[in-house]
């Protein structure tokens, strides 16, 4: 059976079109800020004309406007309406963050493009008049894209950026089904006890970074963090790609990161990418045709896994007990291990009763006849 699933192709752009692309870029944030100012100033008018203005309206509005641009022409600005129509719809807002062209507080260079402005043409691909050429063209033969960006990164540097639709072939995993605790000591640590130990990569180059900065060199430091990103995601990768490959049903939990960042733990939860994790499970599991599922994780640090007691350690003195014993089973727990099958059985009790909204915990009276139930759904799938 084949399964059809997007995915991005990311080509770097040779030097010799930055300066090129900077301008465009320029370009593209006045068209972009046209359409922020338009909008929020329909949608706020005081008569019986007020108007949330969509793509549609935005490109009409903007018609003609090549005539005031030297580098972008008429299908970018159209790209640049709609994706400003999606974004503002998507979050809600009469307005969004303007697109600042120049300072300390410059926008991240940003261009899209439909379909047809892209075009092959020999070793290089033009775009608006301009030829482009990529490392690792080759990458692109026999590929259809329906559109893309050029984007830039923190360094400077600029990317090719295309959504193209592949196919892959479902295989069936070796085991059934997994739950995965996210953490700070350790990444990520499966119901079977696997784990992802945490890489403090932040800490790792930090001696660099400060030199770096204390040298005032900007781009050096830019450098850095790139590494560090890099060095998180390869990680991930690897890990996220572990799972998949060995097991059909993945279940996380949603911790947040928002949330914690604001604690005195800020710079381990970020430095430990849980959001990037997910989102890499996610989109291999559709890759695999693997079933991904992301369940809350109330209580299930607490819960005793065997006879589902509230007897574990809590609050944020609690975090530094790895191993607890249940005062009313007498089970030694891992901590993290723990947190993972409760996730998995919480995911499994959930789709049973039908009930999304609902996690968890089972009540006493149902408990053993869960557990019983569960068993004999393990014992079966073994």
């Amino acid at each position: 059976m084949q399964l059809a699933f997007t995915r991005t192709l990311r080509l770097k752009v040779r030097t010799e079109a930055y300066a090129w692309f900077n301008a465009a870029a320029n370009e593209v944030n006045e068209v972009f800020n046209y359409c922020n100012e338009t909008s929020y100033k329909a949608a706020t008018r005081t008569d019986l004309k007020r108007k949330y203005m969509s793509g549609f309206d935005l490109c009409n509005l903007t018609a003609g406007a090549t005539q005031y641009f030297d580098k972008i022409g008429a299908e970018t600005i159209q790209s640049v309406c709609t994706h400003y129509a999606q974004k503002r719809q998507a979050a809600r807002r009469l307005r969004l963050r303007w697109r600042v062209s120049r300072g300390a507080r410059r926008s991240l260079g940003w261009i899209p493009f439909k379909a047809a402005s892209l075009k092959r043409k020999g070793v290089c691909l033009r775009f608006a008049g301009k030829c482009v050429r990529v490392f690792e063209r080759e990458r692109l033969e026999g590929v259809q894209w329906q559109g893309g960006c050029f984007a830039q990164d923190a360094v400077g540097d600029w990317w090719l950026c295309l959504p193209v639709k592949l196919e892959a072939e479902q295989s069936i995993a070796p085991q059934e089904a997994v739950g995965i605790d996210l953490g700070l000591k350790d990444i990520a640590v499966t119901s079977d006890g696997d784990r992802l130990p945490a890489g403090r990569w932040t800490k790792l180059y930090a001696g660099k970074l400060a030199s770096a900065q204390r040298r005032g060199h900007k781009r050096q430091a830019k450098r850095i963090h790139r590494k560090i990103a890099r060095c998180r995601a390869d990680a991930l990768h690897k890990f996220s790609r572990k799972i998949v490959s060995q097991y059909q049903k993945i279940v996380v939990g949603d911790v947040s990161s928002l949330k914690l960042v604001r604690t005195r733990l800020a710079k381990s939860v970020l430095d430990s990418g849980w959001g990037t994790l997910r989102g890499f499970l996610q989109y291999e599991s559709q890759q695999a045709g693997r079933t991904f599922e992301i369940t809350s994780e109330r209580n299930t640090t607490v819960t005793c896994f065997p006879c589902r007691a509230l007897t574990g350690p809590r609050g944020i003195n609690g975090l530094t007990v790895r191993f607890w014993v249940c005062s009313n089973c007498g089970e030694l727990h891992d901590r993290d291990v723990n947190s993972a099958r409760n996730t998995l059985i919480g995911s499994r009790s959930r789709t049973s009763s039908g009930n999304e909204s609902s996690y968890g915990l089972i009540p006493p009276s149902n408990v053993y006849r869960v557990r019983e139930a569960w068993i004999e759904s393990a014992s079966a799938a073994a």
